[in-house]
């Protein structure tokens, strides 16, 4: 019987630890909610998100340059933003089970469930009329379909217009209506919806009465924003132009959850690109449109793409739209693309006192530039990668194995060097073919246990190549090439090895497809 997306899921999570991705954080004092620590091979994963991510802005655009800004900042910083009054959560209690939930996130989660209902109808009409099967036709004739759709239309037009007005109370109702329960009670004993503020606060100085209360940046947007003059002047600017930046950011998340989909602290990729006032839905379906190549040319499957525009835009926004895609608990946001206008730039000068525009010379005026955001989280984004290259594959003669069939670009180590005896010069002949890949490739040695138990260890920590050297390699200078995804093998003359392994991993591959 197949394994449930959960279960499987579940399975994914294990894997990382056991595999050196990730580990919970503190785990030696029982861990720390929703906090952890990414292990031998996560953090090359993740290193190598972050230089495709990095790369594609920096070197694909000349007008996108990058920064690294503090993750403490003047406190004035998040008045100006917004967050000290605005950055607020809708929470809701169960009095029973004395738990905590997002309210949106329980009407989220309702909505899903209809949506589930939906495809399970579309599933099972597909599994009856077979390859004669019209899905759109279905979708819009079939009278089970239309009644959920119907019940889905209604209930999120009523949650986008609560959410929009911050409805606290009709939240609260929607809740009652839809007969929500608390997932560990059982029980509809909610207490009222109110606002709780997601910002990490702490103090700096020296004395408590000369203590200031400073906040972990809630995101590394503003950072940025703060930073505009200085990048625009001392780099000679014109507009349009981008700013760049991987930084950690911190919230504190009531309902973390999902592994690392939802974390108190986490790392995000974001790049604010400053455009003339009247361009910037023109730079905005621009944008939309190249993050959504970036992440396709992973090749996890375009399907596993969509967009959700949303109906409710945050305070700044005039335009903003998710990239999701398919985890095994449904469509969730890795990236999301917004028209911020010219609000952060005009409140930090409010609040600063500092003018803060650009000349342009070709109109010969000074004005206050829009922004396109594109704001991805690095957590986010290596947990879709890991769920989509998750496989539990069974192969010929009743045997099976895991295996990680990560993007070549992306694979925490891109050849495992095996001598296929641990005598007879082989190790010497193994450590010489090391010698000339590791400067160019993160190479490993394994020389332990049976080739074939060797060759599963790397699969399962997503290697695509593996390089077993034997008694025929001392004379002819050949190795078996295996390759992790169809297991084939190949032999091939050490002196092609680099070349070979190098079309594989090279991002410049990814960068040509992009830009296509």
């Amino acid at each position: 019987m197949a394994a449930t997306q959960e279960e499987t899921f579940k399975k994914m999570v294990a894997h990382c630890k056991e595999y050196g991705f990730v580990f919970p954080s503190s785990e030696i004092y029982d861990g720390l909610g929703a906090v952890y620590d990414y292990g031998q091979n996560g953090v090359e994963l993740k290193n190598n998100i972050k230089r495709y991510w990095w790369d594609s802005m920096t070197l694909l655009h000349e007008n996108i340059v990058g920064i690294d800004a503090s993750i403490f900042m003047h406190p004035t910083v998040w008045k100006a933003s917004g967050h000290v009054d605005a950055f607020n959560d809708p929470l809701i209690d169960n009095r029973d089970s004395k738990k905590r939930y997002r309210a949106d996130v329980l009407i989220e989660d309702q909505l899903g469930k209809i949506e589930e209902k939906i495809e399970k109808e579309v599933e099972k009409a597909r599994k009856r009329f077979g390859e004669s099967f019209d899905e759109a036709m279905f979708r819009q004739t079939n009278a089970r379909v239309l009644e959920h759709q119907e019940k889905w239309n209604a209930l999120h037009e009523r949650y986008s217009q609560a959410m929009n007005a911050m409805d606290l109370n009709e939240l609260k109702q929607i809740i009652l209506d839809e007969g929500i329960v608390c997932p560990i009670s059982g029980t509809r004993n909610w207490t009222d919806v109110r606002q709780f503020n997601l910002m990490f606060s702490t103090e700096m100085g020296s004395t408590a009465d000369g203590a200031q209360k400073i906040y972990l940046r809630p995101e590394t947007a503003q950072g940025i924003f703060v930073n505009y003059l200085n990048v625009q002047k001392t780099g000679r600017m014109k507009i349009p132009f981008g700013i760049a930046q991987i930084g950690k950011a911190f919230r504190n998340e009531i309902v973390a959850r999902q592994f690392v989909f939802r974390m108190r602290e986490f790392e995000q990729m974001e790049m604010q690109f400053f455009v003339k006032p009247g361009t910037e839905m023109e730079w905005f379906r621009y944008w939309k449109e190249m993050r959504l190549k970036w992440h396709k040319a992973l090749g996890l499957g375009d399907e596993k793409y969509r967009y959700h525009d949303h109906e409710k835009l945050a305070h700044y926004a005039n335009a903003a739209t998710d990239i999701e895609f398919l985890m095994p608990f449904g469509f969730k946001e890795v990236e999301g693309v917004h028209s911020r206008t010219n609000f952060d730039l005009s409140q930090h000068a409010q609040y600063s006192g500092k003018k803060i525009e650009y000349f342009d010379p070709e109109l010969n005026e000074s004005y206050t530039p829009y922004v396109i955001e594109t704001s991805i989280g690095v957590d986010r984004m290596f947990l879709s990668i890991m769920c989509s290259a998750y496989n539990e594959e069974q192969l010929e003669g009743g045997d099976s194995r895991v295996v990680l069939s990560l993007p070549a670009v992306l694979a925490p180590i891109k050849a495992c060097v095996m001598p296929l005896v641990k005598k007879d010069g082989l190790p010497e002949k193994a450590r010489e073919v090391m010698e000339l890949l590791k400067y160019d490739f993160k190479t490993s040695y394994d020389e332990k246990d049976s080739i074939g138990k060797r060759y599963r260890r790397q699969d399962a920590i997503g290697t695509p190549f593996c390089i077993t050297i034997d008694h025929d390699t001392l004379t002819d200078n050949c190795v078996t090439l295996r390759y992790r995804d169809t297991m084939k093998q190949d032999r091939i003359a050490i002196s092609e090895l680099h070349s070979i392994i190098k079309d594989a991993v090279d991002m410049k591959n990814l960068f040509k497809k992009i830009m296509g």
